[in-house]
């Protein structure tokens, strides 16, 4: 018995207004006027152009997005990803050529363990 693998594609070709809601992985390659929400894993693809806030569990960002994000994880906005709109995630990542037009909170999860310890003094 195969297992369901969870993911689903909006193609180029699909135009929606409305709310987006889904559990697992989604990738949207195609229009958006709307809200999306997740408890799972967003890909804006190259050819997406979405207009509305989107939050979800993290997002990959290659398209076009003017609306805020808010991920409870990481966010990653690619070489050629267009963000107009506020962002807020745990982890950010922002390739170079990316454009991003608005404001970032980057706020660890709590009880993490910091990446970068404080110098401690030569005696």
């Amino acid at each position: 018995m195969a297992e369901i693998s969870g993911k689903n594609l909006l193609s180029a070709d699909v135009e929606i207004k409305g709310s987006i809601k889904f559990q697992n992985e989604l990738t949207i390659d195609g229009k958006v006027e709307g809200e999306i929400t997740s408890t799972g894993t967003l890909t804006v693809g190259e050819n997406a152009e979405i207009r509305g806030e989107i939050k979800t569990k993290s997002a990959t960002v290659l398209g076009k997005v003017h609306g805020n994000i808010t991920v409870d994880e990481r966010c990653e906005l690619k070489a050629r990803a267009v963000l107009h709109g506020d962002l807020k995630a745990s982890r950010l990542v922002i390739e170079e050529g990316a454009t991003f037009v608005g404001r970032s909170e980057v706020t660890p999860v709590k009880g993490a363990v910091p990446s970068v310890r404080p110098a401690v003094p030569a005696r």
